[in-house]
């Protein structure tokens, strides 16, 4: 298989957050979205969603070899993050790594592992990340075979209608601990996790 491009999905609201920007919020004094693009870039190509400028996550990325996307419509939630960046998913793409920009704990030897994933068990659609007890997460890689079905998907459910639509053809990727798991959506749980990060 040819190289998987990533879409890394920032286009997000943060709503939770309570006036905050959880991809702003930083980690070791790095931003959680110039983090976790600078994991994915490491690793493959990187398509960025993002909201309508002017917004504070492009200077954030500024600079970097990145290919973003604005979503104009992104308040219909993520499938509209999806439709727009899987359009400037080149031709020769057999498949797309789909990467939510606030997993905190995702590294770019777990980004590998999923690659490395699509060349073990070639006969499967989608490659997924998971927990040592199969608690599926993210990132996820779709098939060429499903951009179309991905194409067509709306609302803010992502793509788990397309997985449930192929259960025997899914691949769960086991990495450590809770990184394909574990977001932060709250003031509450970044506290929480910063405090354990750093006991």
């Amino acid at each position: 298989m040819t190289q998987i491009p990533i879409i890394l999905l920032a286009a997000g609201q943060s709503r939770r957050m309570r006036g905050a920007d959880k991809l702003l919020q930083e980690i070791d004094g790095c931003p959680l979205l110039l983090r976790s693009a600078q994991t994915a870039r490491a690793a493959s190509s990187v398509i960025v969603a993002l909201p309508s400028k002017p917004h504070p996550r492009y200077d954030v990325l500024q600079g970097l070899d990145l290919h973003l996307v604005e979503i104009a419509d992104a308040e219909e939630g993520m499938n509209a993050s999806l439709r727009g960046a899987l359009s400037a998913v080149g031709q020769e793409a057999e498949a797309v790594m789909v990467l939510l920009a606030d997993l905190p704990e995702i590294t770019l030897d777990d980004l590998q592992t999923l690659i490395k994933a699509t060349k073990a068990y070639p006969d499967k659609l989608i490659w997924r990340g998971s927990t040592a007890s199969g608690q599926p997460g993210h990132p996820v890689i779709f098939s060429r075979l499903l951009f179309d079905q991905i194409s067509r998907l709306t609302g803010d459910e992502g793509a788990q209608s397309v997985v449930r639509d192929h259960p025997d053809k899914v691949h769960l990727c086991v990495l450590p601990g809770q990184h394909a798991v574990l977001d932060l959506d709250t003031p509450e749980a970044w506290d929480i996790w910063t405090k354990n990060r750093n006991s």
